[in-house]
């Protein structure tokens, strides 16, 4: 039964354009072709990724941070209660006020120490500034290195300028080894970061990260499996290309250059919208579409791989609302404030605040905290700690 699930997994018509089989790209007379084994190297160098990663990343990316002025704000830890702590753990981690009152009253606290609790343990669960800046700092390298990598490459070939050369032989196209270094480290890489994924900084696009993951992983194994690579690697350029200043943003973000990340977000957009909304959908799915059905080379394979295509296009196209508010902030409040996918410290309130906050309802505003603690500051001539903001 397996051997005939996986005779018909490998079928050449699943893979191979019509009158093209899996022979038709057999390795002959020097030439060689890709083949879907060339992908197990993966493995093994996916552990070594993370390896290397959580090495800098305690030894150099810490050291750096601390250099650059990236500081950890200081955390009260809550107090250990068993009663509050499985209603965090099993039920919310942000309870409402009639829960407050019967927590408080089962533990003899005052609802606003069981307030003060819970947000002093919600604290406790958001990622250290310096923990953000150095996952960010191994992004950073790799996305440049991958980059500069890919326009090496891309420099010596007319795949960016006439993508419809990209075609040229297909699916007889010889395997470079330039290509095949580049797909195994992309492939390498995001198997690294799915595996790391519940342990590094999660933001609120949580379950969007899961599906771009899963959606590039498989993107990159089918088309290296089906002698894609040419399109593939100008999909992975016109992504990492961006990334690099999403990266150098974030990092700058977090040690607190605001004009210089104000300029580099604002860059990131430029080369976002230019490079996934405009290059990515004219030079890779309307070109790809074109060419193969003028040639009639249309397949099952080409139906899947843009299927994925357009997947990516959709979470594309979700991040750019994201990049959108962030720029509204920017030009609106002359910042970008904090990544609208990340979760912001929040402020450990005093009484005043506590009354304010029940008095209007809801949860106060940023500014309005600042506001008080400024007003406070200035009648007892100290100073406050701005929050960090992811």
């Amino acid at each position: 039964m397996l051997a005939t699930l996986y005779k018909s997994f490998w079928k050449d018509e699943y893979w191979m354009p019509p009158q093209y089989t899996w022979a038709d790209i057999e390795d002959s007379d020097g030439i060689t072709y890709p083949h879907p084994k060339d992908l197990l190297a993966a493995i093994p160098l996916t552990f070594v990724f993370i390896v290397i990663r959580y090495g800098t990343e305690r030894f150099i990316w810490l050291s750096l941070g601390r250099a650059l002025g990236v500081r950890d704000s200081i955390r009260i830890k809550a107090t250990p209660n068993p009663i509050l702590e499985s209603f965090f753990q099993t039920q919310s981690k942000n309870p409402k006020k009639d829960e407050l009152d019967h927590l408080a009253s089962q533990c003899s606290l005052s609802v606003r120490q069981a307030e003060r609790w819970f947000l002093h343990r919600r604290n406790q669960k958001r990622p250290l500034l310096s923990k953000k800046f150095s996952e960010s700092c191994s992004k950073f390298v790799f996305y440049s290195c991958s980059s500069f990598g890919g326009l090496f490459i891309f420099c010596n070939e007319t795949w960016f300028g006439q993508p419809e050369t990209i075609w040229n032989g297909y699916p007889k196209q010889p395997l470079q080894p330039a290509l095949y270094l580049w797909y195994i480290l992309e492939l390498s890489f995001y198997l690294s970061l799915l595996v790391t994924l519940t342990h590094d900084v999660k933001r609120k696009d949580f379950i969007v990260s899961i599906i771009h993951h899963f959606t590039t992983i498989t993107l990159l194994s089918f088309s290296y499996s089906a002698n894609l690579l040419r399109i593939g690697t100008l999909v992975m350029i016109l992504h990492d290309v961006s990334d690099i200043f999403l990266e150098a943003s974030k990092m700058l973000n977090y040690a607190k250059w605001d004009k210089a990340k104000n300029i580099m977000f604002i860059i990131f957009a430029v080369v976002f919208f230019i490079s996934r909304l405009i290059f990515f959908p004219n030079k890779v799915i309307y070109t790809s579409y074109h060419v193969l059905k003028t040639n009639n080379q249309l397949f099952f394979g080409y139906y899947f791989s843009i299927s994925l295509l357009l997947v990516s296009l959709s979470l594309n196209l979700y991040w750019s609302l994201l990049i959108l508010k962030m720029l509204y902030k920017c030009f609106s409040e002359g910042q970008v404030k904090n990544d609208a996918r990340s979760d912001t410290e929040e402020l450990d309130l005093n009484d005043e605040q506590l009354t304010v906050r029940e008095q209007s309802n809801g949860r106060l505003q940023f500014n309005d905290v600042t506001d008080i603690r400024a007003r406070r500051g200035q009648g007892t001539g100290q100073l406050t700690e701005a929050v960090p903001v992811a």
